[in-house]
């Protein structure tokens, strides 16, 4: 069953959005070669909470951590660890936050050091694929019709959508219905309403969409090897469009 939030809701998400945006960006600014991904973790931790949020992640079905760290070939719902991040490298940053009582969930992929042409096209095609399904986001259209403008934009660069993985409605709850899959058919799909709460988060690939498991377990990577960009944003669907809560 699809929740729709009311004005009072939608404000207390925004003020959970911002502090999620205010955290991430400043993880990002301490991104460079020689950091470890536990670091930035507890990085993230630190500030989630002096903003007076709780780690939305840490503790959701037995993750430990509070930050999603995902480098190179791994897609999503990367493992904190001792790894050492080097030049050339590039690392998906997904956090959550809980503030009084509701979720928000944000994503970016960021360069370290300096990268490879392609490497900052995919980063370049996977941000702005999140932008164009973003302004599908209005009262009438559909799931569907956001997936499809992320698709067909990614494919026509050469890359790939992952297809075992998806967006998703949220509020009290991390994850809630309806799914919001990076891929589709125009006008399929839940129609969307005022009130509704989304995560869009396109998760592209350089070379085959096929995801395998990683090995802390709780991640996915590519089969191929081939690197991997994801972003996402929650957003609130107005009468007026798109609201997105995640952004300063």
């Amino acid at each position: 069953m699809i929740k729709i939030k009311s004005e009072e809701e939608i404000r207390i998400m925004r003020d959970a959005g911002k502090i999620l945006a205010t955290t991430l960006r400043g993880i990002e600014k301490q991104v460079k070669p020689g950091i470890t991904t536990l670091e930035l973790d507890r990085a993230a931790e630190a500030l989630i909470l002096s903003l007076g949020a709780k780690p939305g992640f840490k503790g959701h079905e037995g993750f430990p951590y509070s930050l999603c760290a995902s480098v190179n070939e791994n897609v999503v719902h990367g493992y904190p660890s001792n790894y050492i991040l080097k030049e050339g490298d590039i690392i998906g940053l997904d956090l959550g936050v809980i503030y009084k009582g509701y979720y928000s969930d944000m994503a970016i992929t960021v360069p370290v050091g300096k990268i490879s042409f392609e490497a900052k096209r995919l980063i370049n095609v996977a941000k702005k694929s999140l932008r164009l399904g973003i302004k599908k986001v209005k009262p009438g259209n559909t799931i569907g019709d956001i997936g499809n403008t992320i698709q067909r934009l990614v494919e026509s660069q050469g890359f790939n959508v992952v297809r075992i993985l998806c967006g998703h409605g949220i509020g009290k709850e991390l994850h809630e219905e309806p799914k919001v899959p990076n891929f589709g058919k125009r006008h399929a799909g839940e129609t969307l309403k005022e009130g509704m709460v989304i995560c869009i988060e396109p998760m592209i690939t350089a070379g085959d969409y096929n995801l395998k498991k990683s090995a802390d377990g709780f991640g996915f990577a590519t089969k191929d090897g081939s690197l991997s960009a994801h972003f996402e944003h929650t957003i609130a669907v107005t009468k007026n469009g798109a609201k997105i809560l995640t952004e300063l």
